[in-house]
């Protein structure tokens, strides 16, 4: 056989389209990881993928990370036409991400908003990377679908904070937003971080959600938020930051002039509006694992403490340099005496992003236990730059506790 017609003999090779030939609701899940830009784009590919960019599952629209540089007036006719053309099929997930917007763009970002809504989305994400708030002006929040909102950078006004129309509302993430509502309320919300958040408002905004199981409060600018009871929740993280405005200037070594009276203009009185002494404390004392750090002068911790609750199921507690400044020890003393069940506690004194260059560990020496210090502790450590004359007060306080400690 000559190689000729060996050559004609062999198989012919036929290309198939094997992605284009799943089924189209696989095709429609796996369009929606792509930009909004993109997915259209497939619509050129073939005969088969002419159409699948009107029903995918998720909207993306502007960039896909932080770096990517997108301006809402060069996505938004784009973003119009697209609205207007696809089907209206439920929607999984919308991300909207932009860097840059005037201020004849926000009714256009409502709108956008508007429609992820109506077509039922789960999952919403909002972010807005430039250096000035994106308002969401009049638009309350109603939906029997949204499970997750996710927001950066957005300007939030009273009607929107209230989530009673979102029965399903089980996560909600404020970064960097700005807050105008007096009140932050659901009867769903699980899990709720707020993070470099920011309130201009003469009173504490006040955080109403009766399920909630996990918090995060994260260097707060304003008025401390005050924390109505969460009887289920799990596990807090709270940082007050330098920004908090319940701050003594006349603040020294863990005490504050207002701790007795009410004549200092810089201390806020000892009991607010609420019906209330404790502004965080309280409303966290049901917690199992607590993380409770705050800048030097913010006083709004030793404050609750003069009204302490009982953490009756707190078994992890990690507390920062902060709780060991007064002379006394006074704030970890309290708050070790009011945690009966605690298991394990944390001191940290170093900076935020640092890693300690000295850990020591602790254990009881003997079985004898003072009723001042939870029966059930069996770790305690503490971490730190430098053994200083704070840390070696904190290492004495705690010996009198018949706890010893290694070097690590």
């Amino acid at each position: 056989m000559t190689p000729a017609k060996r050559l004609n003999s062999a198989p012919q090779l036929i290309a198939t389209d094997r992605i284009g030939a799943l089924p189209d609701n696989i095709l429609h899940h796996m369009l929606s990881f792509l930009p909004a830009q993109a997915a259209v784009r497939t619509c050129v590919l073939a005969h088969r993928w002419r159409h699948l960019w009107r029903s995918t599952t998720g909207l993306r629209i502007g960039g896909l990370d932080d770096e990517e540089s997108v301006h809402v007036q060069d996505i938004r006719k784009f973003v119009d036409h697209l609205l207007i053309l696809r089907e209206r099929t439920d929607l999984d997930t919308v991300e909207i991400k932009f860097h840059e917007f005037l201020g004849d763009d926000e009714p256009y970002v409502n709108l956008w908003i508007r429609f992820a809504v109506m077509n039922k989305v789960r999952v919403l994400t909002l972010h807005n990377y430039d250096d000035d708030y994106l308002y969401l002006h009049n638009l309350p929040l109603g939906s029997r679908y949204l499970r997750t909102l996710d927001l950066d950078g957005i300007g939030l006004e009273e009607t929107f904070l209230d989530f009673a129309g979102c029965p399903l509302l089980e996560t909600l993430s404020l970064d960097t937003c700005h807050i105008s509502g007096r009140k932050i309320s659901s009867p769903s919300l699980k899990h709720l971080s707020i993070t470099i958040c920011s309130s201009d408002l003469d009173c504490r905004i006040r955080v109403a959600a009766p399920v909630l199981v996990s918090l995060i409060l994260d260097d707060f600018s304003g008025l401390t938020p005050f924390l109505e009871n969460m009887p289920l929740l799990e596990t807090a993280n709270l940082y007050i930051g330098s920004k908090c405005k319940d701050v003594c200037l006349k603040y020294d070594s863990g005490v504050f002039c207002g701790a007795n009276n009410n004549t200092c203009e810089n201390c806020v009185p000892t009991s607010d509006s609420y019906g209330s002494d404790c502004v965080l404390l309280g409303g966290i004392s049901s917690a199992k694992r607590l993380v409770l750090k705050s800048k030097f002068g913010q006083f709004i911790f030793s404050r609750d403490l003069k009204h302490c609750p009982t953490f009756s199921k707190l078994k992890f507690l990690l507390l920062d340099g902060y709780w060991c400044e007064a002379p006394d020890l006074d704030p970890l003393s309290r708050i070790l005496k009011n945690s009966p069940v605690l298991e394990e506690l944390t001191l940290v004194n170093f900076r935020k992003g640092q890693n300690p260059k000295v850990e020591m560990k602790g254990s009881y020496s003997s079985m004898k236990r003072s009723p001042a210090i939870s029966e059930h502790l069996k770790i305690v450590e503490v971490k730190c730059n430098v053994v200083d004359e704070k840390i070696l007060k904190v290492l004495r306080f705690l010996s009198a506790f018949n706890i010893r400690f290694s070097f690590h």
